[in-house]
């Protein structure tokens, strides 16, 4: 079980920590690429942006092929029952430790939790009290929005 995840700065971790809400929501890659290049603009001008930590997808599909209702269980799990590694994270589910593994290796790269290494152990941890799931129904480009793949 190779991990490919960077690990997060400690700098990040304490960001990440101070935070206490993850939006997800849905948009086109354009209009993300519209977003970000107006943050950066209003970066350069020195105006307020807003930071809370979003996390986005391309489609409807995408969202909900990410976070099923197993995935936001083990979130939550993860949350409420702090495990001190995947191994007991695996226990806490009552699910194969490889299959967890293989479920928090692609969080940790969304972002949606990090690993805090102790030793050989890795504990995953949930920074977020809160999920916020943005599900705008009018989008630019609403093909991107129900295309299946």
């Amino acid at each position: 079980m190779s991990d490919t995840t960077s690990p997060l700065h400690p700098m990040e971790r304490e960001q990440l920590l101070a935070e206490s809400t993850l939006v997800v929501t849905v948009k086109s890659s354009d209009e993300f690429y519209e977003d970000v290049t107006e943050s950066i603009r209003s970066l350069e001008r020195g105006d307020a942006v807003d930071s809370t930590p979003t996390l986005s997808f391309t489609s409807y599909d995408d969202l909900m092929e990410t976070l099923t209702p197993r995935v936001l269980d083990l979130i939550e799990a993860i949350r409420h029952e702090e495990p001190s590694s995947i191994n007991e994270t695996a226990r806490v589910v009552d699910r194969d430790v490889k299959n967890v593994h293989e479920e928090l290796s692609r969080l940790a790269r969304l972002g949606v939790i990090f690993f805090e290494e102790d030793g050989q152990s890795k504990r995953p941890v949930v920074w977020f009290d809160e999920l916020v799931i943005n599900l705008p129904f009018d989008m630019e480009n609403s093909d991107t929005a129900t295309r299946t793949k």
